[in-house]
């Protein structure tokens, strides 16, 4: 909390150096390891399938008769509140219009297909390549080895010295604050444009004061709770009202056509997953598309990767290995699928109807609502989609404040109220602040700051996932 609270001070007093120094070695990170992480995606995605399709896929995560914990309804719908939730709604209109209107390379493929299939790329198998990487070491440390619930705890028995144990369980934690940060903060601001076009009103800074602490009040209380009474009810809840809106723009849109892009954009992605992964040959968009899009999603992917992961693997015990990982990397990478197939073949309808594109959906915080605006029951739409938003970023926040709280408290699988507590008001001032510095400071975009910090600060977690899938890999074939 000192390092954080450090680090704030230095933003706030000295901003204009900050976002300059944070802005270079962003840049500094994409240029020379880019496509590190590009290698490292398409490598754990292979791993993975190859863990689970082996003899090490039928290790079970605790006794031998252990069964899961959770219901697999209730686990998926955790996982994935987790691991995207408000993401997907952020998305689901703006992205696949953007990849229609600026195709990231020359392709046979039809504009909306390619837009389709690159969407899924950023948002499928590696995405939770990272997520699920993370849960297997971790969950296989937790209930197997009987560890601590610690990032370190995965490489402790090869790597004793206290030191770099206790760093990476400190950059865990100092990544995992400021992605909750730019994430909350980003939904916060989603949820206030939502309302400003609903309204016609143009509410500012204590708009988004009073969201913030609303949602971290709800946070809170569902961290509180735990993992029963309070994280799975909520995300359950997520699932159900986010499938009702799938649903209803599916069943008020042209199913046949929205069926046809998601089988065909679908296989696509399956046949050009490779050379996609590489930015092989006519598959490259070249460095400014990839800096823009795909190593930022990359980088932010893995940095959110320890703090999902963990919670993954928490939720996940009585599963084998097979069951997790082929769980995380296929069920929810189908749903996003369908998802942003449902949106974006709907929004590239409605752009032909109109007989051209004039930036409607360019807004990401704006877009989703623009297009309910098409639709009947528009204002119901948009008023289930503000409280969806809320909902997905309170279990994106309580499970971090839990996964947070198990590290500080010693470890522990169900941490002390306490820690729950204290987590919940820092993170809460952290938003706070961040907020205001943002309204404060109009001439620099304070949330892509902290975006950009992420992608420093997952590159020591991208070098370290090498290092901890040997020792796992390792360990488990000495177990064989």
């Amino acid at each position: 909390m000192a390092l954080l609270l450090l680090f704030s001070g230095i933003v706030l007093f000295a901003t204009e150096f900050s976002y300059n120094a944070i802005e270079s070695a962003s840049l500094w990170v994409r240029n020379y390891f880019g496509y590190f992480y590009l290698y490292l995606g398409l490598g754990c995605v292979l791993f993975l399938f190859a863990i689970a399709l082996s003899p090490i896929g039928r290790i079970r995560l605790g006794s031998t008769d252990s069964r899961p914990e959770y219901s697999s309804w209730s686990w998926i719908a955790m996982l994935y509140s987790a691991g995207m939730g408000a993401g997907i709604l952020l998305r689901a209109v703006q992205e696949p219009v953007f990849m229609q209107q600026h195709p990231p390379y020359s392709s046979t493929l039809s504009p909306d297909i390619l837009a389709l299939e690159f969407t899924f790329y950023q948002w499928g198998f590696t995405a939770w390549a990272f997520y699920g990487l993370f849960a297997m070491v971790i969950g296989y440390a937790l209930f197997v080895k009987k560890k601590k619930v610690r990032v370190s705890a995965s490489i402790e028995d090869s790597i004793t010295n206290p030191l770099a144990r206790n760093g990476i369980d400190i950059i865990t934690i100092l990544t995992t604050v400021f992605g909750l940060i730019a994430a909350i903060a980003l939904g916060t601001a989603q949820i206030k444009g939502g309302i400003n076009h609903l309204t016609g009103n143009d509410f500012g800074l204590g708009a988004m004061l009073l969201l913030a602490v609303f949602i971290s009040l709800l946070a809170f209380y569902s961290a509180w709770q735990g993992v029963n009474k309070g994280i799975k009810v909520i995300s359950q809840i997520n699932i159900l009202v986010a499938l009702s809106l799938l649903l209803y723009i599916f069943f008020t849109s042209d199913m046949t056509a929205i069926l046809g892009a998601f089988s065909k954009a679908t296989i696509q992605y399956l046949i050009d997953f490779l050379p996609m992964s590489l930015a092989y040959g006519p598959y490259d968009p070249g460095m400014a598309f990839l800096t823009d899009w795909t190593f930022y999603y990359w980088a932010f992917w893995l940095a959110w990767a320890p703090f999902t992961g963990i919670f993954i693997a928490r939720i996940s015990k009585g599963r084998t290995l097979r069951q997790m990982v082929l769980g995380v990397l296929l069920v929810p990478s189908i749903g996003t699928f369908f998802w942003f197939s449902v949106f974006g073949t709907s929004a590239f309808q409605l752009i032909e109807g109109w007989g051209g594109y004039h930036s409607e959906f360019d807004s990401v915080f704006s877009s989703l609502f623009v297009f309910f605006g098409n639709y009947p029951m528009a204002s119901a739409l948009n008023i289930i989609t503000l409280f969806l938003l809320i909902g997905f970023l309170v279990t994106s926040l309580d499970s971090a404040v839990f996964v947070l709280s198990m590290f500080t408290d010693q470890g522990r699988k169900t941490p002390a109220k306490s820690h729950r507590l204290l987590w919940s008001v820092f993170i809460l001032l952290a938003i706070m602040a961040l907020l205001w510095l943002s309204s404060s400071k109009p001439e620099i975009d304070i949330l892509i700051v902290v975006q950009k910090v992420l992608i420093i600060t997952s590159l020591p977690f991208a070098l370290f996932m090498v290092v901890m899938t040997g020792i796992f890999l390792r360990n488990v074939l000495r177990k064989q």
